[in-house]
C-alpha cells in the first residue's frame, strides 16, 4: 500500500506517533510518504520505503500570516497524483484535515478519489478545535473524512460531546516500540546524576501551561524534603522561564537539570525511578507510556486518557489535577525500596499491551476498511 502521512514534524505527541507509525508501516513493506513543512524529528531514512516531501510556503509581503493550509493542500495533490498514493492519513485536525478535504476536492475534478483517514490526538479537539474561530471547520473536516480514529476512549467521548459529529470513530491507542524504549544499562550515567544514591525523578513535555510543569517542580521540592532526590527535565517551551524562576524560589536548582530537547529520550528514562505527569489534560499520555516501557512507574493526574494507561496503585498513582499534596504522598510511597521493584515490573507489563506489534495491525485493518468503504460508495 502507498500511504501519505501529514503531521506536525515536532517533538509533540501527535508528530511522534505519526512518524513512528510511518516507520513501522515502511518496515512492513508499505511505501510511506511524509508531507510536512520540515523533516519530522524522529524520521530517518534507513528504509527504502520512506519518503519526505517538503511543503513550501511562499512568504510574500502581502501575507501577514503565510497560507500554510493552501500550500499543504497543493503539495498533497501533487504527491497523491505523482506518487500514486492509495490513501492519505492526516494527524491532528488543524489544519491537516481541512487541507486534506481541499486537496480531495481538487483531485476529484481531475478524476481521482483520495481516501482520507483523520486521527485526532488531543488538543486539536479539547483546546484549539473547540475555539469558535475553528469549530465549524473542524467539525466539517472530521465529518468529511472517510475514516476517523482517536487515541483513547476519553478523546472519543470528548469529540462527540463537543462537536456535531456524524462519523463513526474508532479508538486505536498510541503505541511504543519496545525495541527502542527499554531499560538500558546506564549505571555510569546514573552515577553522574545521582553520585550519592539519590532517587531520580523525570518529566518530559513541551512545557506548555496544559502540562502544569510548575507542579512538577513543587512535587519535587516536597519529595526532596523527605528523601534525597534529583530531577531531570526534558523538553522546552513557553513555561521554561517560569520553571527556572520557581526552581530558584524553592531553592532546589542544585538538584535540577534542564536537558532541553533530546532525541534518545529512552537513555535518560533508563536511569529514572519516577515519571511525573501532572497535566491538566492528556488525550493519552504517550510520554508516560514510553517511561513505562523503560520500567519507570508514573505519578500522574487522572485526566483524559491517562487513567486508561496508568493504573492506580498498579503502574503508579493518579491524583486530581493540581493536587500536589496527594502526588507527593504517592511519590513517596512509590519510592520506598520495598515498593519500587513491583511498580517497575507492573509498568513494563502494562506497556507490553501497547507495543507496536499489537497496535500496527489495527491501523492496517482500518486502512483496508476505509478503502473498501470508499470503493463501495463509488459503486
Amino acid at each position: 500500500m502507498k500511504i501519505g502521512i501529514v503531521c506536525y514534524p515536532t517533538f509533540g505527541g501527535s508528530g511522534v506517533v505519526a512518524t513512528e507509525l510511518g516507520k513501522a508501516l515502511a518496515d512492513k513493506g508499505h511505501q510511506v510518504h511524509f508531507i510536512t513543512y520540515t523533516q519530522p524529528v524522529r524520521l530517518n531514512f534507513y528504509n527504502e520505503n520512506l519518503f519526505y516531501h517538503a511543503v513550501y510556503v511562499p512568504n510574500y509581503p502581502l501575507f501577514q500570516y503565510p497560507p500554510y493550509e493552501l500550500a499543504l493542500a497543493s503539495e498533497i495533490v501533487n504527491v497523491f497524483k505523482y506518487e500514486k498514493l492509495d490513501l492519505l492519513h492526516v494527524h491532528y485536525a488543524i489544519p491537516h484535515a481541512s487541507a486534506a478535504y481541499m486537496a480531495k476536492q481538487i483531485l476529484k475534478t481531475e478524476g481521482y478519489n483520495m481516501p482520507v483517514v483523520t486521527t485526532l490526538h488531543g488538543t486539536d479537539i479539547t483546546l484549539v478545535g473547540k475555539d469558535a474561530s475553528f469549530e465549524p471547520v473542524v467539525t466539517f473536516s472530521i465529518n468529511q473524512s472517510d475514516g476517523v480514529t482517536t487515541v483513547s476512549e476519553s478523546l472519543k467521548k470528548d469529540t462527540f460531546d463537543q462537536f456535531k459529529i456524524t462519523q463513526d470513530i474508532e479508538v486505536i491507542p498510541n503505541f511504543v516500540d519496545l525495541q527502542v524504549f527499554r531499560r538500558q544499562e546506564k549505571a555510569h550515567f546514573r552515577t553522574a546524576i545521582c553520585p550519592n544514591g539519590e532517587k531520580l525523578m523525570i518529566h518530559t513535555s513541551n512545557f506548555r501551561k496544559v502540562k502544569r510543569v510548575q507542579d512538577v517542580m513543587k512535587i519535587f521540592s516536597e519529595v526532596r524534603k523527605h528523601t534525597p532526590s534529583k530531577l531531570l527535565l526534558i523538553g522546552d517551551g513557553p513555561e521554561r522561564i517560569n520553571m527556572e524562576r520557581l526552581c530558584r524560589e524553592l531553592g532546589v536548582c542544585d538538584d535540577v537539570r534542564f536537558l532541553g530537547k533530546l532525541g534518545a529520550v529512552e537513555e535518560v528514562l533508563s536511569i529514572a525511578d519516577v515519571f511525573l505527569m501532572p497535566s491538566e489534560k492528556e488525550s493519552f499520555g504517550l510520554a508516560a507510556l514510553e517511561a513505562m516501557a523503560c520500567e519507570v512507574p508514573v505519578i500522574s493526574s487522572n485526566t483524559g486518557g491517562i487513567p486508561e494507561l496508568n493504573l492506580h496503585g498498579v503502574t503508579g498513582f493518579v491524583s486530581e489535577v493540581g493536587d500536589v499534596e496527594d502526588m507527593v504522598k504517592n511519590t513517596l510511597t512509590l519510592l520506598k525500596d520495598e515498593n519500587l521493584d513491583t511498580f517497575r515490573k507492573n509498568a513494563l507489563d502494562r506497556a507490553n499491551h501497547f507495543q507496536l506489534s499489537n497496535i500496527l495491525p489495527h491501523y492496517e485493518a482500518f486502512y483496508e476498511k476505509t478503502l473498501e468503504k470508499m470503493k463501495a460508495s463509488i459503486k
